[in-house]
């Protein structure tokens, strides 16, 4: 009875959010999101606060054609804003928002693959410019929201889109692929570190990042 009552209690709190608090061992494992839904998704709890006038940006994706629709890739919300999301829009671009639930910076990249897709973004406040890298080569470099930073106190989701901080979401907009491997810097890496990823990141460490999952989201090893 009472292993069947905490199942219960677990289910209506938090929805599936019954993963243990503390969690830290993601180091050479996938976190897989196998259909669209509002209800699965991990939070990260990063090392240090995300207060960023500049930042590099690292994960690994993998996922089947998404189709005709908006694709989030990486949530960070707070302020009442997206402080740093990252999506594959439904026209095939890739867009990045800082700061900002309207004004976004759009790049056309190869698609992500099924077999895998190492993406990476970098900013840099003072002279806004912005590069995505995909599988180790550089876009165009753009402008976006020059002398503008991100601010700390947000929530880091993966899975879903964050309309209010922590919640919000919409199945629609979901993430359905595989992500391991994600990164954050506080600064900009140098190309050949982004070409190498030979360094953790010191906002985000995957080897190391606390987390919490929520619904049916599967942890795989790589």
């Amino acid at each position: 009875m009472a292993i069947v009552m905490f199942r219960v209690l677990c289910f209506v709190i938090s929805v599936g959010l019954c993963a243990p608090q503390g969690n830290r061992d993601l180091h050479g494992k996938s976190l897989s999101f196998q259909e669209q839904t509002d209800t699965g998704y991990a939070i990260l709890y990063p090392e240090n606060p995300l207060n960023l006038d500049a930042f590099t940006l690292c994960l690994r994706v993998s996922a089947e054609p998404p189709g005709d629709y908006d694709m989030i890739l990486f949530s960070y919300f707070g302020d009442r804003v997206d402080q740093l999301n990252l999506w594959r829009k439904q026209d095939g671009n890739f867009s990045l928002y800082i700061a900002s639930n309207n004004d976004d910076v759009s790049f056309s990249l190869p698609q992500i693959s099924t077999f895998g897709t190492q993406l990476c973004v970098t900013w840099e406040s003072s002279s806004g410019t912005t590069a995505f890298w995909v599988d180790g080569k550089m876009s165009v470099r753009k402008t976006y929201r020059q002398h503008q930073k991100v601010h700390p106190g947000g929530t880091v989701i993966l899975g879903q889109d964050q309309d209010l901080q922590g919640g919000g979401f919409d199945a629609s907009q979901s993430f359905v692929g595989e992500v391991t491997n994600v990164n954050l810097w506080d600064y900009v890496l140098p190309n050949e570190s982004i070409i190498q990823l030979d360094r953790a990141g010191n906002v985000i460490d995957w080897k190391s990042v606390k987390y919490e999952i929520a619904g049916d989201v599967k942890i795989y090893q790589k």
